[in-house]
């Protein structure tokens, strides 16, 4: 990319920071360190100074921001090695994260997972003025790696393995700090960030909920009420909406129905990941703040990045992410409204469980008729733009069994074709292509196995449940067991690590941890089961 072309893209992003802020709610309007740093942080990003865009935004600041500033506007110039003098001399910058230190002796595999736990569990976190920490007022468990703050979905699959070991204490404090990122922002952002608060993630609090013990009313209806606000920021908009129209995360399909897409409050590049950003906008033949909130949508859907999301299927410039209507998501929410009407109907609240009842029950259609493709044999993304949908099989397809969304001959057709053609030799394939981004082939992720594990078990295909599990602790403990390590992510065409995205694979690593633990215990179970002969 040309010095000009990314030059004029920097500066264009930086100035709509302000304009973002003007146009979206409280939250994205809190300063990230894009709006704090300015010039400091797009000379820092744009220049590579740190090799991973996460650690200077992720960086806390000596002394006041507006000092700072005031020294690096003085200064005027700075070399590459003088700027990175600078910003040790007036930030302390994280560590390298949670990644432990290999073992040469290989104890089995849950007592290593076991031995993790204390070491990517963190304390509370106070927030510093001109950092991008937000607060926490519990302990939590973070994924490992650069990833040194809470995180929304992959905490639930955390949290498999936490309950899995017993550790009830970790899953209630990290429910109750989802539940005070709601209460103070009106959603869980994609992680505890002020640079993640413009996006969420896929919407897992009402599964996390499900994980609890708590039978204490006036703890349930605390719950039931902050899953009825996430609904509330997911469905703002909704009413009112004309067929082909959209609004933040809500789409009106032609017959009137409305499901959600994924989406971002801003239309910049995003902090953790500015220069890639940039790189990609200059590639694209589209304007550079559609792109930037398509790349953000991609980040609130956690499949960032994949072919599902491109218009070519092939490059990351052709990114669409805001004109898909997804699998996955319109699925958890199905999950979230069931989840508030079961929730209201224990409280007695017969008005509630029947507006989320005779919700869900219009989703479940809606999915049905806009996401089913009969011919395929699969669930599959949406196109709300050119009103079609998308041949694109993807791990996605299943998410309708995990919840519960669809009727039992839909579900064994959908295992059917998973059998065909998503099972690989370690484990559930993602997507059956290779594009190079990370949410495509080769690569395999634990959340992805445990939601067709759970959800094909729901419907009785219990065959291709084990045959996913087996297959997918196999891959695990391979890499265990030549590395010391449980990744991010696995290649399961060869049961290696796997590869591709924007940064390297992570060591640590949380839902890895979690699902492998819930993996154990359910087949452990199922041997144990009475045979019924």
């Amino acid at each position: 990319m040309s010095r000009l072309i990314f030059a004029t893209l920097a500066v264009t992003a930086l100035a709509s920071t302000v304009g973002a802020q003007e146009t979206t709610q409280k939250a994205s309007t809190i300063p990230t360190p894009a709006d704090t740093y300015q010039a400091l942080f797009q000379a820092v990003q744009t220049r590579r100074i740190f090799a991973d865009g996460k650690t200077f935004v992720d960086a806390v600041p000596k002394r006041p921001a507006d000092r700072i500033m005031a020294d690096y506007r003085a200064h005027r110039r700075f070399t590459d090695a003088e700027l990175a003098r600078f910003v040790r001399a007036n930030f302390i910058l994280p560590e390298a994260g949670a990644t432990p230190t290999p073992s040469k002796a290989r104890p089995p595999i849950k007592a290593h997972i076991v031995a993790l736990w204390p070491r990517l569990t963190r304390p509370p976190v106070k927030p510093v003025a001109g950092g991008s920490a937000l607060a926490m007022k519990r302990s939590f468990v973070v994924p490992g790696g650069r990833f040194r703050e809470i995180y929304y979905w992959d905490s639930y699959f955390t949290m498999l393995g936490l309950k899995a070991d017993g550790r009830d204490d970790l899953v209630e404090s990290m429910i109750d700090n989802f539940g005070d990122l709601i209460g103070t922002y009106g959603h869980v952002p994609n992680g505890a960030r002020t640079y993640y608060l413009s996006r969420s993630q896929p919407p897992f609090f009402f599964a996390m909920v499900g994980l609890s013990r708590a039978t204490d009313p006036k703890t349930l209806k605390t719950r039931v009420d902050l899953m009825r606000r996430e609904h509330a920021f997911w469905m703002e908009g909704a009413d009112g909406l004309k067929p082909s129209q959209a609004h933040r995360r809500v789409v009106a399909l032609a017959g009137g129905e409305v499901l959600n897409r994924y989406w971002d409050d801003r239309a910049t590049p995003r902090d953790e990941s500015y220069r890639e950003d940039l790189e990609t906008a200059a590639q694209s033949d589209r304007p550079a703040p559609d792109v930037f909130r398509d790349l953000r949508a991609g980040a609130e859907s956690g499949w960032d990045f994949s072919s599902r999301w491109m218009a070519n299927g092939e490059s990351l410039s052709t990114i669409q992410t805001t004109s898909i209507v997804p699998v996955d998501l319109n699925s958890l929410m199905y999950g979230l409204e069931k989840a508030i009407a079961e929730g209201c109907a224990r409280l007695a609240d017969a008005a509630c469980a029947r507006e989320y009842g005779d919700r869900a029950a219009a989703r479940a259609k809606a999915i049905n008729l806009y996401l089913w493709d009969s011919a395929k044999g699969a669930f599959l993304d949406y196109q709300w733009t050119t009103a079609q949908r998308l041949d694109r099989l993807s791990a996605a397809t299943i998410y309708p069994l995990f919840v519960g969304a669809t009727e039992a001959r839909q579900a064994h057709i959908v295992a059917r074709k998973a059998w065909d053609e998503l099972l690989a030799p370690g484990g559930l394939r993602t997507t059956t292509v290779r594009t190079g981004q990370q949410w495509d082939g080769p690569n395999g992720w634990a959340p992805l196995q445990w939601v067709a594990v759970s959800g094909l078990r729901r419907y009785g295909e219990d065959a291709l449940a084990a045959e996913i599990s087996k297959r997918w602790l196999s891959t695990v403990e391979r890499e265990y067991a030549a590395s010391g390590k449980m990744l991010e992510k696995y290649d399961i065409e060869e049961a290696k690590a796997g590869g591709g995205g924007e940064y390297p694979t992570q060591d640590g690593f949380g839902w890895t941890n979690g699902v492998t633990r819930a993996l154990q215990e359910s087949l452990a179970t199922v041997r144990q089961a009475p045979s019924g002969r």
